[in-house]
């Protein structure tokens, strides 16, 4: 059987360190170039023309444009409209990462921590940065809810805390681990239809039941690359209104 872990291996391409820092170009980094390149050549071709009545491609990327912005509006409010490019991109980016990662040889950059740990910082760090811009050191009252009995306060305080520096964990874990675990099956899977193929004609046989399993389980995952992406950036929208109201 196939070691299913090799799938995430980083391989270097191109070795560039820089002093202490590891800059290498890596198979890693070039799904998130591709995934760079497909995302912003769809959008450009899609909205070329600008027709008032749109074609397939069009209504496809408006579609989307429009989902996200209802997200934003719902999770966040009117004021949060300034924050639509922020989860468009990062809306894409992961789903981007989800669906290279079905395709063979192509790599899953959202399946390793480090990728979704950076983005659940980015959304933590824009959090406070908006905040801190908009309420200033007021924005420190979202850890004391309001009408909390002063008997409670010690103990809500530190509660609110933890939960709040506990975000970029949940965020990127959520991601990483459904990402890394279904492709981890996957491969198990398609092992042991390799197998049973080699064990000859009754072999063969036997090899369809994993392959059929396979395909379902293949289907599920598209499903699953969809939903994790608009799990992410509908919790960076939850995230993000702190920085709007501060009690809600």
């Amino acid at each position: 059987m196939a070691n299913p872990i090799h799938q995430f291996e980083i391989i270097e391409y191109v070795r560039l360190p820089v002093q202490a820092v590891d800059l290498s170009f890596t198979n890693s980094s070039l799904a998130m170039v591709l995934g760079a390149v497909i995302s912003t050549a769809f959008m450009t071709s899609a909205m070329r023309r600008r027709a008032i009545v749109p074609g397939r491609l069009q209504m496809s990327a408006e579609l989307l444009y429009e989902f996200v912005g209802k997200m934003v509006k719902t999770n966040i409010g009117k004021k949060g409209r300034i924050y639509l490019p922020f989860i468009f991109t990062l809306l894409i980016f992961v789903l981007m990462g989800n669906l290279l990662g079905l395709v063979p040889y192509m790599f899953t950059y959202t399946s390793h921590l480090i990728v979704t740990g950076a983005l659940a910082l980015l959304v933590f760090f824009a959090v406070i940065g908006f905040g801190l811009y908009n309420h200033g050191t007021h924005f420190f009252s979202l850890f004391l809810p309001p009408n909390v009995p002063w008997w409670l306060v010690a103990f809500i305080i530190p509660i609110e805390i933890i939960s709040f520096f506990v975000r970029p964990l949940t965020l990127s874990v959520r991601l990483f681990a459904n990402m890394m675990a279904g492709h981890i099956v996957l491969k198990v899977v398609v092992s042991f239809a390799i197998g049973a193929a080699s064990l000859g004609a009754l072999g063969s046989l036997l090899g369809v039941f994993p392959v059929l399993i396979n395909v379902a389980m293949l289907l599920f995952e598209l499903l699953v690359a969809f939903v994790q992406a608009y799990v992410f950036a509908i919790l960076a929208c939850v995230y993000l209104k702190d920085s709007v109201d501060l009690h809600h």
